[in-house]
């Protein structure tokens, strides 16, 4: 998803240590005129776009805009025709207009672009690795982050737009806004009116009759192909389930109904525009992915409605996303479901926790790092204010974030101040704790139990090691009878409690319910061991073999950070090493289930390869009796008993034969 991950710990480190401000746009882009033609023979677009922006500062003598480098620019012009010195960077996809005079403050500017070429989906992407515009023969798709159109203040400078798209007859076009059409000889061409502020501009050319859903009062549309348009109505009856939901917590939506579009391998999972949702077709898979639809549907609320006025808010994009996978996980599953996502999102959250959510505009877009801190810990911090106020004002707090800035852009102060009005609380120490510092708390407690004329009482202490901690933290008591359950207001690094019982205390648990983002030895062997796979992801087998073992530091018989060292030793080649770890996996806690099952798996595939069959099949025939079918384990202990598994050969070593 990056170039290098050395690159993106350098943008992590200068994060850590630089503060949370970033440099504003000179200019605020108002509103475009597109005017654009599709040939998907060719692949090529060709296009004129007048841009009107507003000077913000005195004496603007450049303004600088993003756009694709698969797109040449051959001229600009201003208001009057007059051209307009341009200059193109490739390495930030950037183009600098140089005006011979300064820009006056607040007056309107119209700059034009012309400009062609080619977007096959090969290119070099804005954003590397991810695939967001193609032309192709029968269908195509041009998403906002891959700059197709100039772009000034990307995901933060909101706008309205006018679009003319021309294509050849027989294909129809996608995008937002008011919609119209008419014949022009062989060609249409389709004209899109966007009024409002947000991010129009993202499109999908297509062939052929869609497919409509009415599901739960919303019409949905969608355009699905090949295989995954058998799945085109089970993915409208639950995008009508999940708007209906949404709205009833939230608020009306910027549109009542959705259109869904496919787009293809290598683009990304989901994209959303105003009223329309991208889909690839891994993504759309055979069964709904709820998770990623409950993503991408709320970003109607959090990436179109309203938006980060900076990239320093985009946990109110990506946490609110995030934490909409949550909510409506817990509505359809229980309270269960959503303490369940919530370990994960925690992990992840914390595989970066030396920069705070306020400096994010550091690290790299559609990073790992970045989803970590603006989404995880952007939901973790959500979920954890909803504890602070209680349910009835949290969601209120929402729905009054979202009437009361609807259109706009917002900042975490806009977000803070609604929750201070509905609750009445001064909630600056809880967004200076989550927003605006690093690192998360880890929790210890003595107590001592003393028998009273009426039961018990519970008095002790709970410390943790962050100085300028304030969290309410919940306590929970299991007695012989019934548990009690108390809030301890946790300032500083200890806070003392009491709690009186009827029945023998045996135990005292804090945080039960697992509502806030903190440190423990288990949580510190997961990170460990998600950093360790985000480093596999990328073949950084050294930094992944590192984390690992600081996993096995914490805890000795983590079957999981064991299994993962035996993966990498497998992937290497290095057979002894690999049998050793698994067999250190069956010795462990076993946990999670499924790695026993592929750990004798995977040892019958090293003695398969080591030419000892007979000890391969006692393996699989080990595995078989797990009964564990995790991830089709049971067809490939069939098929290995069968047939013996036979080595991988790598691409490199297929070329030289």
């Amino acid at each position: 998803m990056y170039r290098n991950l050395w690159i993106a710990l350098a943008l992590v480190a200068a994060a850590a240590n630089a503060p949370g401000q970033e440099r504003r746009s000179r200019i605020d882009v108002d509103h475009y005129v597109i005017n654009a033609e599709i040939n998907e023979n060719t692949q090529t677009l060709a296009a004129k776009v007048a841009v009107r922006f507003v000077p913000l500062e005195d004496n603007v003598t450049a303004a600088t805009f993003e756009l694709n480098n698969a797109l040449n620019v051959s001229r600009v012009v201003d208001d009057g025709g007059r051209q307009i010195p341009a200059s193109r960077s490739q390495q930030d996809f950037t183009v600098r207009l140089n005006f011979d005079q300064p820009l006056a403050k607040g007056k309107p500017v119209t700059a034009t672009f012309d400009y062609d070429g080619r977007l096959a989906g090969n290119e070099d992407s804005p954003v590397y690795g991810i695939k967001f515009a193609a032309i192709h023969n029968d269908y195509a798709y041009l998403m906002y982050p891959a700059r197709w159109f100039p772009i000034s203040g990307y995901t933060t400078d909101r706008y309205s737009a006018e679009m003319n798209i021309t294509v050849a007859a027989g294909n129809k076009v996608v995008a937002s806004g008011l919609e119209t059409s008419r014949s022009n000889g062989d060609k249409i061409i389709y004209s899109f009116r966007f009024d409002e502020q947000s991010f129009p501009g993202s499109l999908a050319v297509v062939r052929g009759e869609p497919t409509k859903v009415s599901s739960s009062g919303v019409m949905t549309t969608l355009f699905f192909r090949g295989g995954e348009q058998s799945m085109a109505n089970v993915y409208g009856q639950e995008t009508g389930k999940i708007m209906t939901y949404f709205t009833a917590m939230f608020g009306l939506p910027p549109y009542a109904n959705l259109t869904l579009v496919e787009s293809e391998s290598g683009a990304p999972n989901g994209y959303s525009a105003p009223g329309v949702i991208f889909l690839s077709p891994r993504a759309i898979g055979r069964e709904v992915g709820i998770k990623l639809m409950a993503n991408q549907i709320s970003r109607q609320w959090w990436q179109v409605l309203l938006s980060p006025a900076t990239r320093n808010h985009l946990w109110l994009t990506n946490g609110f996303a995030a934490y909409s996978e949550l909510l409506y996980a817990e509505h359809v599953n229980g309270p269960g479901a959503l303490e369940t996502q919530f370990r994960d999102m925690a992990v992840e959250a914390l595989t970066i926790d030396n920069v705070p959510i306020i400096q994010s505009s550091r690290l790299e877009d559609y990073s790992p790092e970045l989803w970590a801190l603006t989404g995880s810990k952007g939901a973790a911090v959500l979920n954890m204010l909803r504890f602070v106020l209680g349910d009835a004002k949290f969601f209120e707090s929402v729905k009054e974030y979202v009437k009361n800035h609807a259109w706009k852009s917002v900042t975490s102060e806009d977000f803070r101040k609604a929750a201070e009005s509905v609750s009445q609380q001064n909630l600056g120490y809880f967004f200076i704790e989550w927003i605006e510092s690093s690192g998360a708390p880890e929790f210890k407690m003595d107590y001592t139990i003393f028998r009273t004329q009426k039961g018990f009482r519970v008095m002790g202490k709970v410390a943790q090691d962050l100085d300028t901690f304030r969290m309410p933290v919940e306590l929970k008591i299991e007695t012989e009878g019934n548990p009690e359950e108390k809030r301890v207001e946790v300032v500083g690094t200890s806070s003392e409690f009491s709690v009186d019982t009827f029945g023998k205390p045996k135990t005292v648990i804090i945080d039960p319910n697992t509502r806030l983002l903190r440190y423990s030895n288990a949580m510190r062997v997961a990170v460990s061991i998600r950093r360790g796979e985000q480093f596999a992801e990328i073949s950084e087998f050294g930094e992944a073999l590192k984390e690992y073992q600081k996993a096995l530091e914490t805890q000795k018989n983590s079957s999981l950070a064991h299994y993962r060292i035996a993966e990498v030793f497998f992937l290497q080649n290095n057979y002894q090493s690999a049998a050793n770890e698994f067999r250190e996996v069956l010795n462990g806690d076993l946990e999670p289930k499924w790695t026993e099952v592929w750990s004798h798996i995977n040892l019958g595939k090293v003695f398969d390869i080591t030419g000892q069959r007979e000890r391969a099949v006692n393996e699989y025939q080990l595995a078989q009796r797990t009964r564990d079918n995790t991830q089709g384990a049971q067809d490939e202990v069939a098929k290995y008993i069968k047939k013996p598994y036979e080595r991988q050969r790598s691409a490199d070593a297929l070329d030289e034969k």
